[in-house]
């Protein structure tokens, strides 16, 4: 980048050895003088800047609910881990969600072995086939039956997800009032957002 001036051209070494104080005005920067440092201010601004961020260093965060040990939980049995978590209002979904999964997965493994037996018992000498009712049923509820445990491992995978993901979360702070700032304090134009 040139700048151009009317008593010639300013070189890039030109531009590095220079600071433009608060009037605008280039002042060149003497490799040994610190007289225009100290002149513009900036030596108390940045050591008293240095000495705050050391002094209000924050403590280290500190999880108060172990994602593991909430996965554990959940793992023994569905539900637990977001009671650890101290998530309540998920205590009851889990429960339906997780004993209409075992109530059809055990429904229609009974209708199968039932429909199974049957089949086996219709097929003779005579009709060594069997009636083919009773092996569609048979079928159809063995799929159903697998159906519904598979509905109820990936149900339980979830389960441990939402266990690890909200012990992670427990500490994130939500608050009724949201307050967006687009602009720091220091700009011309100052957008709020308060809800």
């Amino acid at each position: 980048m040139l700048i151009i001036f009317s008593s010639g051209i300013l070189t890039a070494q030109d531009i590095k050895d220079t600071v433009i104080d608060k009037q605008s005005l280039i002042i060149p920067i003497l490799k040994n003088d610190t007289s225009n440092f100290k002149r513009l201010g900036l030596e108390n601004k940045t050591l008293k800047d240095t000495i705050l961020r050391k002094e209000n260093k924050p403590a280290p965060f500190k999880m108060r609910k172990s994602p593991w040990t909430a996965v554990g939980f959940s793992a023994l049995f569905p539900g637990l881990g977001q009671f650890y978590n101290e998530s309540y209002w998920k205590l009851p979904v889990i429960a339906v969600i997780t004993g209409y999964l075992g109530y059809s997965y055990f429904y229609n493994n009974s209708k199968f072995m039932d429909y199974r037996d049957k089949y086996t018992a219709s097929q003779d000498s005579l009709n060594p086939n069997g009636q083919a009712v009773y092996k569609s049923l048979r079928e159809f509820y063995r799929n159903q039956r697998d159906q519904f445990f598979l509905y109820f491992g990936l149900f339980y995978l979830i389960n441990l997800a939402d266990a690890y993901v909200d012990a992670h979360l427990y500490d994130f702070n939500v608050s009724n009032k949201i307050r967006v700032n687009l602009f720091s304090n220091k700009s011309l134009l100052k957008l709020n957002f308060n809800f």
